[in-house]
């Protein structure tokens, strides 16, 4: 496919990501209208959050191998329609236990649009502007995350909650309809695997290779530290400021704005910074961010911080996220569905111990330890990609 052709598909595959993210956050504002509706507790009815990300985390092993094997493009074409049965299964599920059935399809589902989208740019675009397509790319997971909660709140406050899973499946439908229109002229890069090997068998091969290692123990480390803080934003913001919880829940949302300013300037900025300076400059900015989040004695400063955050995660991320598509080229797929598992593995860890730590110090407690170890990281994996670019591998920057 010349690369002039991928525009229009990288523009679908900004769809489906988009629909996949909104998906993980939907739920949220839906939790008390569940507990009611279906007779459960709160907590029982944040079931329905769990087991699509539970799904989501495990799926991971089996979609790398399976895009690699069978054609990226592909296997996430057909995710995408899956997730549409999942959706309907949730909108129209009689009992809390069925819905927790389609919400865990609707999770195994999804777990393979966006790493395989990653790898098929990755087959696709030169390293050069990979990170930059990527970026723009980026753009439809960001407004998905961003839009999830809402989508939920406004749906749940006019036609019913119900609506906002049809709205999801037609979404889906209307995407993975597209993608298989275009499988017979969209290229594939498949792995040669030899004669009866095991689908998983790439995965070990994948861990051999140093350079992904070092990727997947820096992004499983970023997971925890930033997401770790994060999720404790708007519960410290209450707790700190006296802010209704209302007003610190969209205070923390202004975290995608941020991304959203980074995805709009990538191209420059990579031109401008190059990797180890994009690196090294996220660290910073989280660094910043943590501070003032602990620090801030307005609200007004707490925003800003939000969207400090959410540019200076991406500026790190971002960079990973592009060497992870090129970490072992010839199982793109495998590579970058662990780089997605190791990140919400990550986050897991990252708010369990967080959440530890605050039972025992306080919420204040969280941000001094992102705050110091996150630029820490940040500064290990620029002097890694120093030597890695003195050896001859990716971008000379």
């Amino acid at each position: 496919m010349k690369a002039g052709s991928t525009a229009p598909v990288i523009f679908m595959l900004a769809l489906a990501a988009f629909a996949s993210t909104s998906a993980f956050r939907i739920c949220d504002p839906l939790l008390p209208i569940l507990a009611e509706e279906f007779g459960v507790r709160t907590a029982q009815a944040s079931n329905a959050v769990t087991s699509f990300s539970v799904a989501y985390g495990v799926m991971q092993f089996f979609y790398g191998p399976v895009g690699d094997r069978y054609g990226k493009f592909r296997t996430l074409a057909c995710a995408t329609l899956g997730c549409a049965a999942g959706s309907l299964m949730v909108a129209a599920a009689p009992t809390f236990n069925l819905l927790l059935v389609g919400r865990f399809v609707a999770g195994a589902t999804a777990a393979g649009i966006v790493p395989l989208s990653m790898a098929w740019i990755g087959d696709h675009v030169a390293y050069e502007q990979r990170q930059a397509t990527l970026a723009r790319f980026l753009l439809g997971t960001i407004t998905g995350m961003a839009s999830g909660q809402v989508l939920g709140g406004v749906f749940a406050d006019t036609i019913g909650w119900r609506w906002a899973f049809v709205a999801l499946a037609c979404v889906y439908l209307g995407v993975g309809a597209l993608l298989l229109s275009r499988r017979h002229i969209v290229t594939e890069t498949l792995s040669q695997a030899p004669s009866g090997a095991s689908l998983l068998s790439p995965l070990w091969q994948v861990l051999m290779v140093p350079w992904a290692r070092v990727v997947l123990v820096t992004v499983f480390l970023e997971g925890a530290l930033v997401f770790g803080a994060l999720a404790f934003v708007p519960a410290y913001l209450h707790e700190h400021l006296g802010l209704p919880v209302s007003w610190a829940g969209a205070i923390g949302g202004l975290f995608g704005l941020g991304a959203m300013m980074y995805a709009l300037r990538a191209n420059q900025l990579v031109r401008r910074l190059g990797e180890r300076r994009l690196v090294f400059s996220g660290g910073c900015l989280l660094s910043v961010a943590c501070a003032t989040f602990w620090l801030a004695p307005t609200w007004g400063l707490a925003a800003a911080a939000s969207m400090v955050c959410g540019f200076g995660y991406y500026l790190l991320h971002a960079v990973l996220q592009t060497n992870a598509t090129q970490m072992a080229p010839s199982m793109r797929g495998t590579a970058v569905a662990l780089f997605a598992s190791c990140l919400f593995l990550g986050q897991s860890v990252g708010v369990a111990g967080a959440g530890a730590l605050a039972d025992v110090a306080g919420l204040a407690a969280i941000f001094p330890v992102s705050m110091t170890l996150i630029p820490v990281l940040a500064m290990a994996f620029a002097w890694r990609l120093k030597f890695r670019r003195a050896a001859g591998y990716g971008s000379p920057n």
